[in-house]
């Protein structure tokens, strides 16, 4: 079976950072679209940063230049560089990938448990 672990999550002062990692595991041809939402208290899940497996990047506007996405495709991990973190940030961030799994070669979407990321003094 296919899985995501992730871990990195804690507690952080205002601006502080942290690097959150997710790692893809089990039979996995590939892996196309991974990306990084998080789900704050009393707001709805949103997007912080998506990166395509050529290498390209989105990120929410209200973490651009603070937070980096990035993934090392030989371990089929995707990271979350957050710096400059601020009470705002506080949330259960989740990773999420599309992969392709073998003997049908389907494309299914998968997810991480999620982390819990706090930002205070």
């Amino acid at each position: 079976q296919v899985q995501l672990v992730e871990s990195g999550g804690g507690l952080v002062q205002p601006g502080g950072s942290l690097r959150l990692s997710c790692a893809a595991s089990g039979s996995i041809v590939s892996i196309n679209t991974m990306n990084w939402s998080r789900r704050a208290p009393g707001k709805q899940r949103e997007l912080v940063a998506a990166i395509t497996s050529g290498g390209s990047t989105n990120y929410l506007s209200s973490v651009k230049g603070r937070f980096t996405i990035s993934r090392d495709n030989a371990k089929n991990t995707v990271y979350l560089q957050m710096n400059s973190l601020q009470p705002e940030d506080t949330a259960v961030y989740y990773c999420n990938a599309v992969v392709q799994v073998p003997l049908t070669s389907r494309y299914l979407s998968i997810w991480g448990q999620g982390t819990l990321v706090t930002v205070s003094s």
